[in-house]
């Protein structure tokens, strides 16, 4: 039976640990050609290259510094040069400083600010430079957050605030490529198994978990899951959206 994605291309940015990882092998286990970037993890973005490749898929890792938004398009280019075409854009590198409210005199305003860079004016330069090459049906998909519309505990205003943008720039360019058939999408996971997600997941209280019907954290296979999905032929007729996958926290 032939996998979903044979033939497709895609570009998963940071895709060298946590979910990026976890995405760019789904994707090659529906047969695309991953390409990742990373920033600093060359050895983990080569080890990722390595397990996809074994996968029987072709894969390549680039370096390119999301907050530097001059590196976008010579990304693109890269991964087109490499690899002949891009035709699926996942949107999944960004960074966050938490745990402090803004008011705190200790906040770290030059990380938050940071922030803002890399998850927000980043992620729009990489979408821009990728619209030039992506073909007619292909795909564009956004990892959001669910704090981008929903924000239970406190310390995360920033983080929340670049998710938040993030969904409502997904539905411009939705619009503005809708009649070229390419569908984008905001995925918003909750809390999981991830580094990043360390700092809050860790120190969770029991009401926060008591808030979620599904009273447990997301699998990093389910997330990519719902990327995959929305990548593949089945994913064709929904762009605009965005779609929570966080056990039912925000209701």
């Amino acid at each position: 039976m032939q996998k979903s994605l044979t033939g497709k291309v895609a570009l998963v940015t940071g895709g060298s640990r946590g979910l990026g990882a976890a995405i760019a092998a789904t994707l090659a286990d529906q047969g695309a050609d991953v390409a990742i970037s990373y920033v600093a993890s060359a050895d983990k973005a080569q080890a990722v290259v390595e397990t996809l490749k074994a996968k029987g898929v072709r894969a390549f890792a680039f370096q390119a510094d999301q907050a530097d938004t001059r590196s976008a398009r010579p990304l693109v280019d890269a991964v087109v040069d490499r690899l002949g075409k891009l035709d699926i854009l996942v949107n999944n590198a960004a960074i966050v400083v938490q745990g402090k409210t803004v008011d705190d005199p200790e906040l770290d305003t030059a990380g938050l600010d940071l922030t803002w860079q890399t998850n927000v004016m980043g992620v729009v330069a990489t979408t821009r430079a990728a619209a030039r090459v992506l073909p007619d049906g292909g795909r564009i998909i956004f990892i959001g957050s669910l704090l981008g519309g929903h924000v239970p505990f406190p310390g995360v205003a920033d983080y929340s605030g670049t998710k938040h943008a993030i969904a409502g720039y997904a539905k411009g360019v939705a619009r503005d490529l809708g009649g070229r058939n390419i569908t984008v999408n905001v995925v918003q996971p909750g809390i999981m198994p991830t580094d990043m997600a360390a700092a809050v997941r860790d120190k969770l209280p029991d009401a926060i978990m008591d808030l979620h019907p599904i009273r447990r954290i997301a699998t990093l296979e389910e997330v990519s899951a719902l990327v995959s999905f929305l990548a593949g032929p089945h994913g064709g007729y929904m762009t605009g959206a965005t779609l929570d996958i966080a056990g039912g926290l925000s209701i």
